[in-house]
């Protein structure tokens, strides 16, 4: 039996999600929980997803601090959000763990942070998939 491969440069497996992500521009609100006795400084800010998915999502917004971003990446720090999917509902919340941190492409104080669910409800959860189920459909 011979062996496939792909052509070169090809790369498969590259994301490993387990849901499907679609752009979405939602406005979050979100504050920094510390997960150890380290307190935050218990600011709420504010910024916007740039995609979602049923696992997680891109949220494009302000990091307090430089040292913080250790402490997020190590999960000593959360990120509590409140996920805004449309007007007159209440936003989703969830509990969320930062993945990665791309700091500012111009030096500004707005950074790209990939978030992943870590508590959330089923119905939350559920909202957020009838979301992006219909961000699917045409027309």
């Amino acid at each position: 039996m011979s062996e496939t491969k792909a052509p070169e440069g090809t790369y498969f497996d590259s994301e490993r999600r387990e849901f499907i992500r679609v752009r979405s521009e939602l406005d979050i609100r979100y504050k920094l929980i510390p997960m150890t006795a380290k307190p935050c400084d218990g600011a709420i800010y504010e910024g916007v997803s740039q995609n979602l998915g049923g696992g997680g999502l891109l949220l494009t917004g302000r990091v307090p601090s430089g040292d913080v971003v250790l402490d997020l990446l190590l999960q000593r720090v959360a990120i509590g959000i409140n996920l805004f999917l449309s007007a007159g509902e209440p936003p989703v919340k969830a509990l969320t763990r930062v993945a990665w941190v791309e700091a500012p492409p111009d030096g500004g104080d707005r950074c790209r942070i990939g978030l992943q669910f870590r508590e959330i409800t089923k119905e939350d959860q559920d909202r957020i998939l009838r979301y992006i189920i219909k961000a699917q459909l045409p027309g």
